[in-house]
C-alpha cells in the first residue's frame, strides 16, 4: 500500500482540481469495508485520546495544554495519510482528455 501524503499524488486524481479531488476522496471513503473503517476509526481515537488526557493534567502541569496541542496539530499528518491511501483503492481511474 502506498501512502499518499496530498491528494495530487493519487494516481486516479492527477490532473483534477482540488474540490473533484475532494469529492472523489470522500466517495471512495464511504467505499471503505466495516474492517478498514474500524482500523481507521481506532486509529483515530488512538490521536485524539491522548490529547484529552493531557488536557486533564493541565491541574498539575500548565505544560501538557502545549504537548495536547502539538498532538492535536498532528493529527491530520498522522491520519489523513492513512485515510487517503485506504481510500485509493476505491477510485476509479481518471478519464483520459482527448487531444483534438
Amino acid at each position: 500500500m502506498n501512502f499518499y501524503f496530498s491528494t495530487r499524488h493519487i494516481p486516479a486524481l492527477k490532473g483534477l482540481p482540488l474540490a473533484e479531488r475532494v469529492k472523489r476522496l470522500d466517495q471512495a471513503a464511504k467505499k471503505l469495508t466495516v474492517p478498514e473503517k474500524t482500523l481507521l476509526n481506532i486509529l483515530k481515537l488512538l490521536v485524539i485520546v491522548p490529547v484529552f488526557v493531557l488536557i486533564l493534567q493541565t491541574a498539575s502541569n500548565w505544560t501538557s495544554l502545549l504537548w495536547a496541542l502539538l498532538v492535536f496539530l498532528l493529527y491530520p499528518l498522522l491520519v489523513k495519510p492513512i485515510q487517503n491511501s485506504m481510500s485509493a483503492k476505491y477510485l476509479a481511474p481518471a478519464p483520459e482528455k482527448e487531444n483534438a
